[in-house]
């Protein structure tokens, strides 16, 4: 049994909005629902939701700004599920970059995006043991969900964190790319350039200019975190 959640669709096609509203107020949940990027901006400072499903063209505010805005200047970290019709790798990364914890692609079916919901709310206020994860100077509190390198904290979304947990406990191993997907998304992975974008993302994080890379792309295989020192072949990234 799934737990009720309260969430905020924020969708200019009346169409659309409707079916989403219907099919989780049906299944138990609170829904709430703007059609533009003001209004959702304003429902989601003054209102507490478990996930925001944000469409990226919207009239007022797009979901780009309206997700950079909440993280940055709201500095809300409610979990986000973008929707749009854009499915390049440069959308991609732009509505990662601006906040956003997971993308679906329309059209899609409810049901994947339900599941993604509940996977997203799970996993953001999932029980998490005390322990620390370490690789090089590389750090992971499982307890406060925060990771840092050296003195240097990153900022990272809930999925690209998720992802880094598991390159973290299976340090120096190599995991196939098919095997984060499932571990991260279950039964109903993204499209293949997601799990490429986060992985931008978390690359960048970690491995910036001057500091020996730790994440490494193994071609058509998969990825692997670990010390420079731990392997002899070279990564293709």
């Amino acid at each position: 049994m799934h737990s009720q959640l309260r969430l905020l669709f924020v969708e200019d096609n009346p169409d659309l909005a409707a079916n989403l509203c219907d099919y989780f107020e049906e299944k138990g949940h609170s829904v709430d629902y703007a059609m533009d990027g003001i209004t959702g901006m304003h429902m989601a400072v003054v209102n507490s939701y478990d996930v925001i499903v944000l469409d990226v063209m919207l009239p007022g505010i797009d979901g780009i700004a309206l997700c950079q805005s909440l993280r940055k200047n709201a500095l809300r970290d409610t979990p986000i599920i973008m929707l749009t019709a854009r499915h390049s790798l440069d959308d991609k990364v732009a509505g990662f970059n601006s906040g956003a914890d997971d993308y679906l692609v329309k059209p899609f079916e409810i049901k994947e995006l339900e599941l993604r919901i509940h996977s997203l709310h799970k996993r953001s206020n999932g029980t998490v043991t005390r322990n620390v994860l370490r690789v090089a100077d590389l750090e992971f509190n499982l307890e406060t969900m925060t990771a840092h390198r050296g003195d240097h904290p990153l900022k990272l979304q809930a999925v690209t964190l998720r992802i880094l947990e598991l390159l973290m406990r299976r340090s120096p191993a190599v995991i196939p790319r098919q095997e984060i997907e499932h571990a991260i998304w279950g039964d109903s992975p993204p499209d293949s350039n997601s799990l490429r974008v986060h992985m931008h993302t978390l690359r960048a994080a970690i491995d910036k200019p001057g500091l020996p890379t730790l994440l490494h792309t193994l071609h058509r295989i998969g990825y692997r975190l670990s010390p420079p020192s731990t392997h002899s072949d070279t990564p293709i990234t």
